[in-house]
């Protein structure tokens, strides 16, 4: 599973990386925690009113990490991760696959192997390179307008991720986000291809990724400052021993 992650860019360097324009964006900075519930910034595609483009407009706008479609019951579940494997059929996720997929931008996220009795953290990264984590998307009406709500797609960890724990976030590539952001609904066919699209990129960019253990305290989501780049510094005498 994916259950924090980081993101070191800014709403100006998102929309400026991802050539696309910024909504209810403007105040996101840099953070290194990020953990459910929180509102976040995620990557979609509109249709292009103007031009006859299939790929539509890329829009950053933020939602809340924790799906909750439109029919869910108010006190009802609220995943924030979604297989891969079953994201097509599963039947809390699969109109959103169909028409409401999007990319939650990271540039590493957190797992934890045990040490003992104590939990070691990880960070699992690419260097500092930005990662497009597949996600899909629900909209719910609220008195305040739409809320948007995400999970995170995720697949069997490979290579050092999956030396740390047996589930890793869907990365894609560059060149795939086009296809999986297109707006519009995709027929079953169509799923299909996005999901082995998918499964491909996933394990093509696992092979890129590196981690390393950092400071318990990150474990800690309440007492952590999540704007403090020390929460991913690499350390490697963890408890004194």
């Amino acid at each position: 599973m994916c259950g924090r992650y980081g993101l070191s860019l800014g709403a100006a360097d998102l929309a400026r990386v991802y050539r696309a324009i910024g909504e209810d964006i403007d105040g996101w900075t840099p953070r290194y925690s990020i953990a459910p519930s929180t509102m976040v910034p995620v990557l979609r595609a509109r249709p292009d009113q103007d031009a006859d483009s299939p790929a539509g407009v890329r829009v950053l706008e933020p939602a809340k990490w924790g799906f909750k479609p439109s029919w869910a019951k108010e006190k009802g579940p609220r995943p924030i991760n979604a297989r891969l494997e079953t994201v097509a059929t599963n039947g809390m996720f699969r109109n959103a696959m169909k028409s409401q997929r999007c990319i939650t931008p990271m540039t590493g996220y957190y797992e934890w192997t045990e040490q003992g009795s104590k939990k070691v953290p990880h960070w699992i990264h690419a260097d500092g390179r930005l990662l497009n984590a597949a996600s899909v998307a629900a909209a719910t009406r609220t008195d305040d307008g739409w809320l948007v709500t995400v999970a995170i797609v995720t697949t069997t960890s490979t290579d050092s991720a999956g030396e740390v724990h047996d589930r890793m976030p869907v990365f894609l590539g560059e060149d795939s986000l086009d296809e999986w952001l297109a707006p519009g609904k995709l027929d079953e066919t169509s799923v299909q291809g996005l999901v082995s699209l998918a499964a491909d990129d996933a394990a093509r960019i696992a092979r890129g990724l590196g981690t390393y253990r950092v400071d318990p305290r990150v474990n800690n989501v309440r007492r952590i400052d999540p704007s403090d780049p020390d929460l991913i510094a690499p350390v490697e005498d963890l408890f004194g021993t």
